[in-house]
């Protein structure tokens, strides 16, 4: 049985937790619950592009690398996307002569032909995409951190709320501001406890991982194991012809059975480092992690990361992108996702409301008592 004193401490990390973390939670989970519809938002806010053809055999890498490469002449194209199940067209990304070096942009290519349709003129859903991830500015490990919080919030909310089953059904609708505001806030928080735990787990080991995993490897390998940087010419100064990307791809899928690619990447094209690398889903599995990454003038397979066989973490780090993000079962989970995932953003906001309320009655009481407290010192003397 919980001590009173030991709960008294954990409202007090309760209310601290969410005021200090209230305004960013707020705006990653606001945003990360629009954010499951980024590709619909896409097309939203660009009409020409839901417009075009959906071709059931789409045309070839080769075919539309060729297209860009006439389009943008001595341009660098980094990234091509392939089409998916809600964006009919190929996009490519693309660095223009010229152009500072975090300045791409981002054009739309027929799906049935590879032609140009040319630059995209909205990426609204990337944009709150990098809102939810980064803050627009910020390092990943900010939003993990706002998980870990979120995990608190939960952990000491259960704890306080100890009467679950009954809280479940209470909404005294009769009684003052911030008994309403308590009641929804606790029967909103265990109504979506199960998808706050999901969410709040994937945000905060996606964001904290890399950097936890980046510190073991530093302080677990000495400095005179660290790997010395050959010695080698300026990168891209020596041409080379380039595979096939189709024949790459269908490398790829051999290394890794049931690859379906989402980006095809490209590394110093043109160049003898040439690479190419495919990066996408699992058909028939919920891992989002496999990669492949080939010598484009060999078309030898450099590195294959299967997360079906690298080792239990691996696989459990490629399940966490999907189950955040909710992009695996169709319209019918992103609706899902959406409206659970604006549950967290109300928790933020009434539990804000519910605090400054309970402290300006406080102050309400003290205000009250000490012209009393005057009052009777008066009367004494």
């Amino acid at each position: 049985m919980t001590s009173q004193r030991t709960l008294n401490r954990l409202f007090t990390l309760h209310s601290w937790a969410g005021i200090v973390t209230g305004l960013l939670l707020f705006i990653v989970c606001f945003s990360g619950a629009v954010v499951v519809f980024k590709n619909e938002i896409d097309l939203w806010a660009s009409p020409s592009l839901a417009k075009l053809p959906r071709s059931e055999k789409p045309a070839s890498l080769d075919a539309v690398l060729t297209q860009l490469q006439t389009r943008y002449p001595g341009a660098t194209v980094e990234t091509i996307a392939l089409p998916d199940a809600v964006n009919p067209s190929y996009f490519a990304f693309v660095r223009e002569r010229g152009a500072p070096a975090n300045t791409r942009t981002k054009v739309a290519l027929r799906s049935d032909t590879g032609t140009v349709v040319g630059p995209v003129d909205s990426q609204l859903g990337q944009y709150l995409r990098m809102l939810h991830v980064f803050l627009f500015f910020g390092p990943r490990w900010i939003v993990g951190f706002l998980g870990a919080a979120m995990l608190v919030l939960i952990a000491t909310g259960i704890v306080i709320h100890r009467k679950i089953l009954a809280e479940l059904f209470t909404q005294r609708w009769g009684r003052s501001f911030r008994v309403v505001m308590s009641d929804l806030h606790k029967s909103a928080g265990i109504w979506g406890l199960g998808f706050h735990i999901l969410i709040a787990t994937t945000g905060a080991w996606m964001g904290l991982a890399p950097l936890f995993e980046q510190g073991y490897k530093f302080i677990t390998t000495p400095a005179a194991m660290a790997p010395s940087q050959p010695v080698r010419k300026a990168e891209g100064s020596e041409p080379a012809p380039m595979q096939s990307l189709d024949a790459m791809y269908a490398t790829a899928q051999q290394a890794v059975p049931g690859l379906e690619a989402r980006y095809v990447s490209l590394r110093r094209w043109g160049t003898s480092t040439a690479e190419a690398g495919f990066t996408g889903n699992l058909s028939g599995h919920l891992a989002s992690t496999a990669r492949v990454d080939i010598h484009a003038v060999t078309g030898v397979p450099k590195k294959v990361h299967d997360p079906r066989t690298a080792g239990f973490w691996s696989l459990v780090n490629s399940l966490m992108e999907p189950l955040h993000f909710g992009d695996f079962g169709g319209l019918t989970l992103k609706w899902l996702y959406f409206f659970l995932g604006m549950t967290p953003a109300f928790l933020s906001i009434s539990g804000t409301l519910i605090w400054l309320d309970a402290r300006q009655q406080r102050r309400r009481e003290a205000d009250a008592a000490h012209p009393a407290s005057a009052g009777n010192a008066i009367a004494a003397g």
